[in-house]
């Protein structure tokens, strides 16, 4: 499903990431752990084609990145990926259904499933407020059921229960793990959470030296 090939990403000179290679399976959920600075969110970035490596290659089902124009790509990460930010990236002049349909939008496909994905995570009938009415975890929240709600074939994950209770985490990431398995999808999630980590099929620890089975 997704293979990085000597991947190298160094940022003013400074390298963040050397020659880094793997293989990630269709229908694993994998965590990756490590220090903070030692270049996770860029590896989420370079696999989603955000971010353009130095030196190597991202292939998504056998088809290099590099390869793609800016249209492809942008199609590519539509239907394929799913993406949770750090930041959430949700929209402030959009409902939660609104924010949460959007990749169905974009895909021209029946928007219905963006309130059974509210509920889902927690936010039954709050379908019609607007971001400005929620709290960061909830925040949170929407941009998981917005990253699941199309049913990607691969899921990039930021410190998703960054911001949730650990109650509320713990339903998330078991809601997060349904899908996955449900659709046969992969997902790699970048944590700091054991706890989160633990729910994972393997976790990985990135080092300077690369990705290390822990």
């Amino acid at each position: 499903m997704l293979e990085l090939r000597n991947l190298s990403k160094s940022y003013a000179g400074r390298p963040v990431l050397a020659a880094l290679s793997h293989v990630f399976k269709a229908g694993e959920f994998v965590a990756i752990m490590g220090e903070s600075g030692v270049g996770k969110s860029t590896l989420l970035n370079l696999i989603a084609g955000l971010d353009v490596p130095d030196t190597g290659e991202v292939l998504v089902d056998g088809q290099a990145m590099s390869a793609l124009d800016d249209n492809a790509a942008t199609r590519l990460r539509r239907t394929r990926m799913g993406f949770i930010f750090q930041a959430f990236h949700v929209l402030p002049h959009l409902t939660l259904r609104q924010n949460v349909a959007l990749p169905l939008l974009l895909n021209r496909e029946a928007t219905g499933r963006a309130d059974s994905m509210l509920d889902a995570v927690g936010l039954h009938g709050r379908g019609a407020d607007f971001p400005a009415q929620l709290s960061g975890g909830e925040m949170q929240r929407v941009a998981i059921a917005r990253a699941l709600v199309h049913r990607p074939a691969l899921l990039l994950a930021d410190e998703p229960t960054g911001n949730l209770d650990p109650d509320t985490a713990a339903s998330v990431l078991a809601l997060l793990r349904a899908e996955i398995k449900a659709t046969g999808a992969g997902a790699i999630m970048v944590t700091h959470s054991t706890a989160a980590a633990a729910m994972a099929d393997h976790v990985l620890l990135l080092t300077r030296s690369g990705l290390q089975l822990r």
